[in-house]
């Protein structure tokens, strides 16, 4: 099994895959009504005034669309759209060299934006508030600063953890939005879509159970279509359906609730190996032999939102609806503080 199927990490081979299934309106965009609603709007405003859209953060996990939205918004506004990420901007030089190469109301999309060294942040403050730079020339005491004016833009930040961006960065952006998970309906139709485009024949029962197992994310539903494809090409008859769907999930491991081999390994070690919790992060990632980031990433976010898990003062334990999932007994001491009140 590829392990990675249900990671809403991007992985290399999504890069063009994405590409091609990427909506180019908001229109064409599923799923997340209440943000196209107010995008739309804010959109629309900027244009009647002819100013730039104010500063747009994008928060929530992986996998959720906050890349597609931000080339959306640039086609929207129909201006350029330059796009890096924190971990590549390493100087000021490489931020100044960006900042200078935009036109009017240009799109600047930052992903992993948490990631961005301090002095490059620092720099970043006075561009987003005045659209100026002040740019250091010379060195000791012959050093003097140079205050350069910059086109008017936009900047669009994209993260997984918002509560680690520092509070000045995070109060320059006008708009901040968190994205949610996808319901099923939302997922078939996107299911669907990327079907029509792909040229894959897919019945709606098909997309469904793709859907219903794709841990709410439209990334995850994209990456198993191309799984589901081809085993169907392979052992059937190349037709998507319901029965060709759950037999393909079932040889990828992925379970009735869209949870892999790594969730599970998750809830039987807190089960089985801390009587269901609690457990601090550390030891729950040195019994599983796994990253921490990762586990607080990639798994957690949607173990949380399913009800399997619950993070208390203690530490990480289970649910009744855990033990349930996985056929095992549920520890009543595991929902208690150390008083013995319910947590």
């Amino acid at each position: 099994m590829d392990e990675k199927c249900t990671a809403p990490v991007r992985l290399e081979e999504d890069e063009g895959f994405e590409l091609s299934l990427r909506p180019r309106t908001i229109a064409e965009y599923i799923g997340q009504e209440k943000v196209k609603e107010n995008l739309n709007i804010f959109i629309e405003a900027a244009k009647g005034r002819n100013e730039p859209l104010d500063h747009v953060l994008f928060y929530g996990p992986p996998g959720l669309g906050k890349t597609t939205l931000a080339h959306i918004i640039a086609n929207e506004l129909k201006t350029n759209i330059r796009v890096t990420s924190g971990p590549a901007v390493e100087k000021t030089g490489d931020i100044a060299a960006i900042l200078t190469n935009l036109e009017d109301r240009d799109v600047l999309f930052i992903d992993e934006v948490h990631r961005l060294p301090s002095i490059v942040e620092e720099l970043l403050y006075p561009a987003m508030e005045d659209y100026t730079m002040n740019v250091i020339i010379g060195q000791g005491p012959s050093a003097r600063s140079i205050k350069l004016d910059l086109p008017r833009f936009t900047l669009i930040g994209a993260t997984t953890r918002a509560g680690l961006l520092t509070s000045p960065m995070r109060d320059r952006f006008g708009v901040i939005v968190r994205l949610e998970f996808y319901s099923p309906e939302e997922l078939k139709s996107i299911v669907l879509r990327s079907s029509a485009i792909l040229g894959i024949e897919t019945t709606p029962d098909g997309a469904f159970e793709i859907a219903r197992r794709s841990r709410g994310t439209p990334r995850i539903a994209n990456r198993i279509l191309k799984r589901v494809r081809d085993y169907a090409e392979v052992k059937r008859d190349g037709m998507v359906t319901e029965e060709v769907a759950r037999e393909a999930l079932v040889m990828l491991e992925i379970d009735s609730r869209g949870f892999d081999k790594m969730d599970r390994r998750i809830l039987l070690a807190i089960i089985d190996k801390f009587a269901c919790g609690p457990v601090g992060i550390e030891s729950l990632a040195a019994a599983i032999n796994e990253d921490r980031d990762a586990i607080e990433d990639l798994y957690e976010p949607y173990l949380i939102q399913e009800g399997f898990i619950k993070r208390t003062p203690r530490g990480r334990v289970v649910t009744r609806l855990a033990c349930e999932h996985v056929g095992r007994e549920f520890e009543e001491s595991a929902m208690k503080d150390r008083q013995g009140r319910l947590i």
